[in-house]
């Protein structure tokens, strides 16, 4: 496997079975020492599947803050959908910190993809969120979520070539309107009224300053 991997060290799988093969003859340390060589590479063909090994590795030996802080790191490289749910659900078990720090990471997930405008992302996080309240929360948390579920509502749009610009036809697809996204959007829209409204007034007030100058040049 050294030989292999000096030459391929980019190949994630011979990582993982050397790894293995290390934890297989009792050798936690050292298995622990090349999966962290391993996600050091800078090039990799699969990293998921060396994180997810390297996660689990240690979780599997109790060893539960090694676990949180690669997650944490990995969170630092992506922030895809699947690591924050399989994050929170780590939480949620024994070796975790609880249902309320598993809401936490759940919550924090929800707000970093909310920011990114990942409407497809947040419905699977909010779906995985959902059933992890009816299987280890309450009836307040799982309407909480509820509560965020969006309504999909049907929409069409014009296919274009990307080449050549030229229209395909329409396709049918679904988007997600959320209900913090509404309130937000309200919100964002009684300020832009609230600063035409000063603005009218400021310039009212200008407009009467000048005829004030022209009456007193007038005298």
């Amino acid at each position: 496997y050294n030989n292999y991997l000096k030459a391929m060290p980019h190949n994630c799988k011979a990582w993982a079975r050397y790894a293995d093969l290390e934890r297989s003859v009792g050798e936690t340390e050292r298995c622990r020492a090349l999966y962290e060589l391993a996600v050091s590479q800078q090039a990799l063909d699969m990293p998921e599947l060396l994180w997810k090994g390297y996660i689990d590795f240690e979780i599997e030996e109790g060893e539960g803050s090694k676990a949180r802080a690669l997650y944490e790191r990995l969170l630092e490289r992506t922030g895809h959908v699947k690591v924050w749910i399989s994050y929170a659900q780590f939480e949620g078990t024994e070796i975790g910190n609880g249902v309320k720090e598993a809401r936490s990471i759940f919550d924090r997930a929800y707000g970093r993809l909310r920011e990114e405008g990942l409407k497809e992302a947040r419905v699977l996080l909010l779906d995985a969120w959902r059933v992890f309240e009816k299987t280890k929360g309450d009836t307040s948390g799982v309407s909480s979520v509820e509560a965020k579920m969006p309504r999909r509502i049907k929409k069409k749009r014009m296919q274009t070539d990307e080449e050549t610009g030229a229209e395909l036809g329409w396709e049918e697809y679904f988007d997600y309107h959320f209900p913090d996204d509404q309130g937000a959007a309200s919100n964002n829209l009684k300020i832009l009224e609230m600063a035409a409204k000063w603005k009218q007034a400021q310039n009212a007030d200008d407009s009467e300053e000048e005829d004030d100058d022209s009456d007193s040049d007038s005298d």
